[in-house]
């Protein structure tokens, strides 16, 4: 049960790096409360969820790169990421100030229901 779960947020990774808003909604419950790394606080729904992604990459091209899968319990998979953000032409983004996506390790926490996410939240890694 747990080896599907990852294999599903591999393929939402998979899907976010491609641009493929619909392949990631579709793991995304209704109702989904999603952490948005930009603005803070969180995107409440499916079609916030795809407002707040169509804005993101309007503005900057950010990749996520899965390094440490962790499942805490039957509803709830951690994964340690790399984010690292573009500008819209491919190059390192310069001048990261003007909003909170850096090139910086994460955690990003998942929270399902069966085979949908019903929580997504955003933690500092934490130095070792």
């Amino acid at each position: 049960m747990s080896h599907d779960k990852i294999q599903l947020i591999r393929h939402l990774y998979d899907c976010f790096n491609a641009r493929d808003v619909d392949g990631v909604l579709d793991v995304l419950s209704d109702d989904v409360s999603w952490a948005n790394g930009m603005d803070g606080g969180h995107e409440k729904g499916r079609e916030a969820v795809r407002a707040y992604w169509t804005r993101q990459w309007a503005l900057v091209s950010p990749h996520v790169e899965p390094i440490r899968f962790q499942v805490q319990n039957e509803n709830t998979v951690t994964v340690e990421v790399v984010q690292t953000v573009f500008d819209l032409d491919g190059h390192p983004l310069q001048g990261q100030q003007d909003h909170n996506l850096k090139d910086k390790t994460v955690i990003h926490i998942f929270h399902m229901e069966g085979s949908k996410i019903v929580r997504f939240d955003i933690s500092d890694a934490v130095s070792s």
